[in-house]
C-alpha cells in the first residue's frame, strides 16, 4: 500500500491558524479531491472537525486520543499505526494523510511519497508540516502555477 501525505505547505512550513483557511485556491481542492477519490484518507480529530463534512467517495479514518468519539460516516483509530492497519485491510492502492501536523508527524516514518501543494505565501499560523529534508526526499515532479506549485516527492535513497 502506499502511503502518501497530502498537504498545502506555505513557503514557511505553515499548513493551518486554528479555525481559519489560511488561503483559498479552487485547483488544489479540484486536485485534491481528484487524487484522494476511491482511496482512503486519514486526518486527525480537529481536522476532521474543521472540513465539517464527510468526503464522498472516500473512506475516512480519523484518529483521535479521545474513546468516547465518533463521528457519521467514518472510522475511529487511536494511533496512527492503528488508522494503517485498518487503512491496509482494505483493497484501495492508496492511503493519503491528510493531517493535521501530529498526523503527518507521526506518519512521517511509514510514508512511502509527498504529494504537496506548495503556496507561495508566510502566513502566521501554528500547524506547521513536517521539514522535507533533501536527504530524506527527492522531489520527482514539480508543475508550477501562479502563486503555487504542485510537486510529488519520493524516499531518496543512498
Amino acid at each position: 500500500m502506499r502511503i502518501v501525505a497530502i498537504a498545502a505547505v506555505a513557503d514557511n512550513g505553515v499548513i493551518g491558524s486554528g479555525e481559519d483557511m489560511l488561503w483559498h485556491i479552487p485547483p488544489d481542492f479540484r486536485r485534491f479531491k481528484q487524487v484522494t477519490t476511491g482511496n482512503t484518507l486519514i486526518f486527525g480529530r480537529r481536522t476532521h472537525e474543521q472540513i465539517g463534512r464527510t468526503l464522498p467517495d472516500r473512506r475516512i479514518i480519523v484518529v483521535t486520543r479521545d474513546p468516547d468519539w465518533s463521528d457519521e460516516g467514518v472510522e475511529v483509530a487511536h494511533s496512527i499505526t492503528e488508522a494503517l492497519d485498518l487503512a491496509a485491510e482494505t483493497p484501495e492502492k492508496v492511503c493519503y494523510i491528510g493531517g493535521g501536523s501530529e498526523i503527518y508527524a507521526a506518519a512521517w516514518p511509514y510514508l512511502t511519497e509527498l504529494d504537496i501543494t506548495h503556496v507561495h505565501q508566510e502566513p502566521e499560523g501554528a500547524a506547521t508540516f513536517p521539514l522535507i529534508s533533501q536527504r530524506e526526499w527527492t522531489e520527482v515532479s514539480r508543475e508550477p502555477h501562479q502563486g503555487y506549485d504542485f510537486t510529488q516527492y519520493r524516499p531518496t535513497f543512498p
